[in-house]
């Protein structure tokens, strides 16, 4: 386990998907990430790469061959490699392997880096093809962040307040994990969604194209809270299981597949075209306050 930390924050990292274990805030004392608890959903917050959501029959096609590929893909089940790390920063690298190469043919290096300024995390994304063919991917996060902060306070007394007045319908998700032909309303010029448990029952909220690029998580009843970032980000999901004290904030580049799709990966919404030799790099980032 890798631990960062400043003279505001702390965090764990585990080198298994290099996935963010603990977000500690020491002025506050309070542990803003879910524990992780297998009762409602053991994890944290994995990565997800080179796929988000789901395929159809998890399969997709490319240059005419079927590949087989699971739920928000492999990064997440993956060993990194710390590559770089000081106290308060610390880099992560996945490249292919034999495994990788049997479902998703692209050679890559993937790096993730953590940093910290002040109460702020900072999670970046660096994705090189090292290949000598254009290479297809998506890649996003899914951070839970933990709901329970302030004794005597409901789930029921957080909102979520964007940076913007949004209108935007609710991409409903099918029983096999596909996104449906048409949205739902849910932000009608607005910029604030009341968070209910009852919310989730029907998986993840599905936003496509928001105007907003941050996302504060609130409560009139405490000044803690926290700033969520995800500029350059077209999807956003946003979920938490069933019942469960945590709301999960995810900045998706990429998508699952629509009931319609075409299965084939070069026609996959949202999904990124990176040239041989070059570098796709998103960050987002989580600020207490």
């Amino acid at each position: 386990m890798e631990q960062i930390e400043n003279d505001f924050i702390l965090a764990n990292i585990n080198p298994l998907g290099a996935e963010l274990t603990r977000f500690f805030s020491k002025h506050n004392s309070e542990e803003f990430l879910w524990n992780g608890d297998p009762k409602f959903w053991g994890k944290h917050s994995p990565v997800l790469f080179p796929i988000i959501g789901t395929l159809k029959n998890n399969q997709y096609i490319f240059n005419d061959k079927t590949y087989q590929l699971g739920r928000h893909g492999f990064a997440r089940e993956k060993m990194f490699t710390v590559i770089e790390r000081s106290a308060s920063a610390v880099i992560f690298q996945l490249q292919q392997d034999e495994s990788t190469m049997a479902v998703f043919p692209f050679p890559f290096s993937f790096e993730i880096e953590y940093t910290m300024q002040e109460g702020t995390l900072q999670v970046t994304y660096r994705v090189k093809n090292t290949g000598n063919t254009t290479m297809y991917f998506s890649v996003g996060g899914h951070p839970a962040f933990n709901l329970a902060l302030t004794s005597g306070l409901a789930y029921e007394d957080y909102y979520l307040l964007f940076n913007k007045t949004e209108d935007a319908g609710r991409w409903p998700i099918s029983a096999d994990g596909l996104i449906e032909a048409a949205p739902l309303p849910l932000l009608q010029n607005t910029n604030r969604l009341p968070l209910t448990k009852s919310l989730f029952y029907k998986d993840a909220i599905v936003l496509k194209n928001l105007a907003s690029d941050e996302v504060q998580v609130r409560s009139d009843k405490t000044p803690t809270g926290m700033i969520f970032s995800f500029k350059g980000f077209p999807y956003l999901g946003i979920w938490a299981a069933k019942d469960a004290d945590f709301i999960c904030i995810e900045p998706w580049c990429g998508i699952a597949d629509s009931i319609n799709t075409s299965q084939q990966l070069t026609e996959k919404e949202g999904i990124i075209s990176l040239p041989a030799g070059e570098n796709f790099t998103r960050s987002w980032s989580v600020t207490i306050l």
